[in-house]
């Protein structure tokens, strides 16, 4: 008897990648959580129109949550869909895409002028990019999916809201001076421009995929989780920035590592 078709999840932080396992079927439970991702990067929008840029920071890092675990839901529960690997993509566009360029739009980019908005929808329209060819790289057998090419949108989403909640959390407004000459909006306008130019770049981002969470780890390993969480929940804008802006400098510091290697061995 043949088996039933199983998988797909077309997403950043999670998916599976055989296409002769694409189920037709619509699933309440993994589509749940997408929906919850989009209603919480729409909910991040309505929260910066309204000038509420820490709900609307906060809105985007719970989207990252919910969509981290709609694909696992999924796959535990046995009901991935093509319908759920769309939706999860059209729900990524908006919760990854648009809301964290309007955020940073409304909160310090809007003074700026043709400036200010172009930077906006230069990163919207390579977070969409950035999604396309996620999803057309898929069926490749020959990915790495140990890393991804590119940026993830999430990461770049969290690196925005990341920076606007810490500016926030200190009390300080996308209009204000900054160290000085350098006003808040340029360092905005920059990182908004470094996180499009990442997440259509060519870098490697470690995906974590090769992680086996089955596997027996030493008692180090908890204590170090332990203190993950400890520093999280004491500060969270700033740890929770510091670490995405650390991973997305390091697909910069492996593209150099590689380079050395590489001239090392001419």
């Amino acid at each position: 008897m043949a088996k039933q078709p199983t998988n797909l999840t077309r997403r950043e932080t999670d998916s599976t990648d055989n296409p002769s396992l694409r189920a037709r079927g619509i699933y309440l439970l993994p589509n749940l959580f997408t929906s919850a991702a989009l209603f919480s990067g729409f909910y991040a929008i309505v929260s910066a129109m309204n000038f509420n840029y820490e709900q609307a920071a906060i809105a985007i890092f719970v989207a990252m949550v919910l969509d981290g675990l709609d694909g696992r839901v999924a796959r535990l529960t046995n009901t991935q869909s093509a319908f759920g690997a769309e939706y999860d993509s059209l729900s990524d566009m908006v919760s990854f895409g648009v809301a964290p360029a309007l955020i940073m739009y409304v909160w310090a980019l809007k003074p700026l002028g043709k400036i200010g908005w172009i930077a906006a929808f230069i990163y919207c329209a390579c977070a969409a990019l950035r999604l396309a060819r996620f999803n057309t790289k898929l069926e490749d057998p020959f990915q790495d999916k140990r890393f991804f090419q590119g940026l993830p949108s999430p990461a770049a989403a969290a690196l925005l809201a990341g920076f606007v909640w810490v500016s926030y959390e200190y009390g300080i407004s996308g209009k204000e001076i900054f160290f000085g000459a350098i006003k808040i909006k340029w360092l905005a306008w920059g990182l908004t421009v470094f996180a499009a130019g990442s997440m259509v770049s060519d870098l490697a981002f470690y995906s974590g995929k090769d992680i086996n969470l089955k596997r027996s780890v030493p008692f180090v390993a908890v204590l170090a989780i332990m203190l993950a969480f400890v520093l999280v929940s004491y500060s969270p804008p700033e740890v929770l920035f510091t670490v995405v802006f650390v991973y997305a400098l390091s697909g910069y510091y492996l593209w150099l590592k590689s380079l050395k290697t590489k001239a090392v061995k001419e």
